[in-house]
């Protein structure tokens, strides 16, 4: 509760833009949600599950969750060297988060859908 009286007061930022700011962006909730998923992944696994990212773009945002301390790397001294990405205890956290954002997008998708068919029937 002091948080947020300080949040009001204007003497921290906003929590909202905080968490934007951690898992905001157009790759980071779908990272976040496809290890929850699975629970440990390595690096080409991830990107296959993510047909659509860019092998630079998953790099930099794998490093941004990590230096959040959502995510940890595990790197095998093997040949080829094995990586594994999996969630902190704190990134565990955002399960309810990355679950109500999922349950949201569905909802949408289905109200949109919805409305387009009825103007589409007007």
């Amino acid at each position: 509760m002091r948080g947020e009286q300080e949040y009001l007061a204007g003497g921290k930022p906003c929590p909202v833009e905080v968490t934007q700011e951690i898992i905001g962006g157009k790759w980071k909730g779908v990272i976040l949600y496809k290890l929850l998923e699975s629970g440990c992944l390595r690096f080409s696994e991830l990107k296959r599950r993510l047909p659509r990212i860019t092998q630079r773009m998953l790099t930099l945002q794998l490093r941004s969750l990590e230096d959040d301390g959502l995510v940890t790397r595990t790197i095998y001294p093997e040949v080829p060297p094995r990586v594994e990405y999996q969630l902190t205890e704190l990134g565990k956290t955002l399960r309810p988060v990355i679950d109500s954002l999922m349950q949201w997008g569905l909802f949408y998708e289905e109200a949109k859908a919805a409305t387009d068919s009825n103007n589409a029937a007007s």
